[in-house]
């Protein structure tokens, strides 16, 4: 292996991104490099010295070239380093976080979502109405199948409705997650999808994919889609 070979698969090593993988998995590749060019400088240093005691006094070996792999491997040890304390650092922060996150925990949460969650019997959505009027509330399992379709009368603007998961049917429905859908009517006759929010009792916080997420009994949802956090 030549000089320049061994420099050129460090440098390759270590413009390797921190955030790539698991950041377990990261810290453990960062070491393994650092310890991998250790061993490598050593015979880095071996092979200089060989050539420089066998190199032909006619033709001297460039010795600009030796002082530009030396700083090579000073510069991938450095981001070998570097990435290293990186990793350490986004490990703190997401410690942190599920640290602070977890201050919400039996709490009322609102979220954005497109599924509303029955926990303990009970699931609440919060919709806008445009004016005072029926609006159609449809619930179904998450493979489509229709379990309640209901009308609520609407008041022009914040509205709450409350689901003890009974079905059409008056069979009680177990806890989880059920899709929704709110619908009010136009003056003209046509229908129009009403947003709504959903809210319950938060009950875990989930570091997943380095990304924090909260739960709300079976429903799981980023930390971007909390609207309000009550008592």
């Amino acid at each position: 292996m030549s000089l320049a070979s061994v420099v050129s698969q460090h440098n390759a090593a270590a413009s390797t991104p921190a955030a790539s993988g698991s950041a377990a998995t990261t810290g453990n590749t960062g070491s393994s490099a650092l310890g991998s060019l250790s061993g490598n400088f050593g015979n880095f240093l071996q092979m200089l010295m060989t050539q420089l005691q066998n190199q032909d006094p006619t033709s001297p070996l460039d010795t600009n070239a030796f002082t530009s792999e030396l700083v090579q491997f000073s510069s991938v040890e450095q981001q070998i380093n570097t990435n290293t304390s990186l990793t350490q650092l986004i490990q703190l922060t997401q410690a942190g976080g599920v640290m602070q996150s977890s201050a919400m925990l039996g709490r009322q949460v609102t979220v954005q979502s497109g599924d509303l969650v029955l926990q303990n019997g009970k699931a609440t959505i919060n919709f806008t109405a445009p004016a005072a009027e029926p609006v159609a509330i449809s619930v179904a399992t998450d493979a489509g199948m229709h379990l309640l379709d209901t009308v609520a009368t609407a008041v022009k603007g914040s509205n709450t409705w409350s689901w003890d998961g009974s079905g059409t049917a008056s069979a009680t429905l177990p806890d989880g997650t059920y899709k929704v859908t709110v619908t009010g009517s136009n003056a003209d006759g046509s229908t129009t999808a009403l947003p709504f929010t959903v809210t319950g009792t938060a009950t875990g916080v989930q570091n997943q994919n380095n990304a924090l997420r909260l739960q709300l009994g079976a429903l799981s949802v980023p930390f971007s889609a909390v609207r309000s956090v009550g008592n």
